[in-house]
């Protein structure tokens, strides 16, 4: 058969060769991604950076536990004189309001200085990342003062984007809760006015309604989550504040919703399948111990090892998995955004030049 002449769709026939494929210098080829070559690129970048990316997330959730660490011992130190007289009283005696507000108070101070570390820490932990695949998508070397360096600078801007983003999730999960609790207050009154016999039959109707549109703002609520999704990696790449990263992610989600969705959803389900089996696997290394512990034996110095062995493995597990379930899904939202803005932006040509190929 005679091969056409000219472009397709007829044939690279007589003289015309087929284009060459697109360039890759690093972990992406440089043009328009497919789901698959996401997760491809996202797989590559932690497997060529991995002690870089590993490094910056064990250091930053160490940090985070010992700060909760200290908050509680701190708050131990302070109202440990109360417990006796909460926790340690005669049968029958109640505990006083001034015995058990010190405990309130000091529990709400260890939990906001829990909350804030875990919140910082995953912020630097999304700051990292982008910084990461930056280098990552051009074939360059880094090290983990680089990224440290640059996550630590970026950081506020990408903790505005989280609190923002979660201020404008407050409305959502506000009306959620609200017409729970309205669903609620009326179905058990609908019980109780069919228990004193006011109405023989109980109507549903209410409390059904109620039911959905408490269901109703749960898909406005994930909305805004994907609409903003790729504003951490702007933060980091673009060096833009957290306002100017929001309206540049809701610019490049615009039209390729239920994509960004779909890859984000994937992503996360497959960080949180290795962090279970990374924890059920620490988990059963640390029942040995357990298992061969006499808890019989007086020898206290045997059981206080084991207890040791037990903690450590514990903490190490949770250290490990935390690090693979909030490394994985940031990679693959970094990439999500070079992908968006290869499409939509023409960024190929660009990213060409930076890893010195010229005009290929």
């Amino acid at each position: 058969m005679t091969i056409p002449p000219g472009p397709p769709p007829y044939g690279y026939g007589y003289g015309y060769p087929p284009p060459p494929p697109p360039p890759k210098p690093g972990v992406i080829p440089l043009a328009p991604l497919t789901f698959s070559t996401i997760l491809t690129g996202a797989f590559a970048t932690f497997g060529r950076y991995w002690k870089q990316l590993l490094g910056v997330a064990a250091v930053i959730y160490l940090a985070a536990l010992l700060v909760v660490g200290a908050s509680i011992g701190i708050a131990f130190v302070v109202v440990g004189d109360v417990f006796p007289a909460v926790f340690d009283l005669p049968a029958g005696q109640e505990p006083r309001w001034d015995d058990v507000r010190p405990l309130i108070i000091a529990f709400v101070c260890v939990w906001l200085a829990g909350a804030i570390a875990i919140v910082c820490a995953n912020a630097l932990v999304a700051a990292a990342c982008p910084a990461v695949v930056q280098e990552a998508v051009l074939g360059r070397p880094t090290t983990f003062g680089a990224v440290w360096r640059r996550a630590w600078d970026r950081m506020p801007a990408v903790l505005g984007t989280v609190f923002l983003t979660s201020l404008a999730l407050l409305i959502p999960m506000a009306l959620f809760l609200s017409a729970f609790v309205a669903m609620m207050v009326a179905f058990f009154g609908e019980l109780a006015d069919a228990s004193t016999g006011a109405d023989s039959t109980i109507s549903f109707v209410l409390p059904l309604t109620l039911f959905l549109m408490a269901l109703a703002t749960l898909p406005f609520a994930l909305w805004i989550w994907v609409k903003f999704s790729l504003a951490p990696a702007a933060a980091v790449m673009e060096g833009q504040g957290p306002v100017a990263s929001m309206r540049r992610s809701s610019q490049l989600v615009r039209g390729d919703w239920w994509r960004v969705f779909g890859c984000l959803l994937a992503a996360g389900v497959m960080a949180s399948v290795v962090g279970m089996v990374i924890q059920q696997l620490l988990s059963t290394l640390a029942s040995a111990p357990l298992a061969a512990t006499d808890f019989s034996s007086e020898d206290s110095g045997v059981m206080a090892a084991s207890l040791i062995v037990i903690v450590t493995l514990l903490i190490l597990g949770q250290l490990i998995s935390q690090a693979v379930v909030s490394v994985f899904p940031p990679l693959v939202t970094a990439l999500l955004y070079v992908d968006q803005r290869v499409r939509r932006e023409n960024l190929a040509p660009e990213l060409t030049r930076a890893a010195g190929l010229g005009q290929a």
